[in-house]
């Protein structure tokens, strides 16, 4: 990883969030008149260039902007971001919807993935290793722009519907980290587009493990999706002790 500034930390961290929030690419203007950076638009322009050649960011065709590249949205939640975890109230909430369902786990794990996808916005996914596939919130997609065109949500929905495809992606994930962030080549030949994709595992007292996560457009809410998908996987181990 290469050594940035702390002006180039700050153009990045800022441009980021400003493509998260409203997935147009992002000018130096734009960053020079909503973000107190203290220098002139020429200026982060030329920081901006070098970022691109770094390999953080990259220009879309056709556009003046910038958008962050999987190695910038990676280097931004593991050094820069600051997670936004559920409150108390949220979690006491998850849990009591699904607490007595506890005991049936097709009808618990479907209704864990309904869930969060209700609080994500966006495409939730559950995978066990006995071959169950549970997702939910196909709708939220459709409100991203990224999903208005028409291959790219077919490309994602082609995804889920092949037998393995995610099983074939988790099986090549490795690392120590308790949630993991895939995007661009992680996610495989069908899914080379913008696509991002978080997601943990779980595995509970009898054994039965499988991973749940969400997917939606690589600019996800990272400060909130990771640890609210962290908590459902935690719920999962919790409650489910009788699998």
């Amino acid at each position: 990883m290469h050594d940035l500034t702390q002006r180039q930390v700050e153009i990045l961290r800022n441009l980021i969030e400003e493509y998260i929030e409203t997935a147009e690419p992002v000018g130096s203007e734009t960053l020079e008149k909503k973000h107190n950076l203290s220098a002139s638009p020429a200026t982060i322009r030329n920081e901006m260039v070098k970022l691109t050649k770094l390999g953080y960011i990259k220009k879309p065709h056709a556009s003046a902007g910038r958008v962050p590249t999987p190695t910038g949205i990676k280097f931004y939640v593991k050094q820069l971001m600051t997670e936004k975890q559920p409150s108390i109230a949220e979690e006491v909430a998850v849990k009591e919807k699904v607490w007595n369902l506890r005991e049936q786990e097709q009808r618990f794990l479907k209704e864990v993935t309904k869930s969060l996808a209700d609080k994500t916005k966006a495409l939730a996914l559950a995978v066990t290793k006995n071959g169950d596939t549970y997702c939910s919130g196909y709708a939220n997609i459709l409100e991203m722009p990224e999903f208005f065109d028409i291959d790219v949500t077919k490309n994602l929905l082609s995804a889920i519907d092949e037998f393995g495809y995610f099983d074939e992606i988790f099986s090549k994930t490795f690392g120590d980290e308790d949630v993991h962030i895939l995007l661009g080549e992680d996610l495989g030949p069908k899914l080379q587009g913008p696509y991002g994709f978080v997601f943990t595992r779980y595995e509970t007292p009898m054994h039965l493990s499988g991973e749940i996560g969400v997917l939606g457009p690589s600019r996800l809410n990272y400060t909130y999706i990771i640890p609210t998908v962290r908590y459902y996987g935690n719920l999962i181990e919790e409650v489910a002790k009788g699998w």
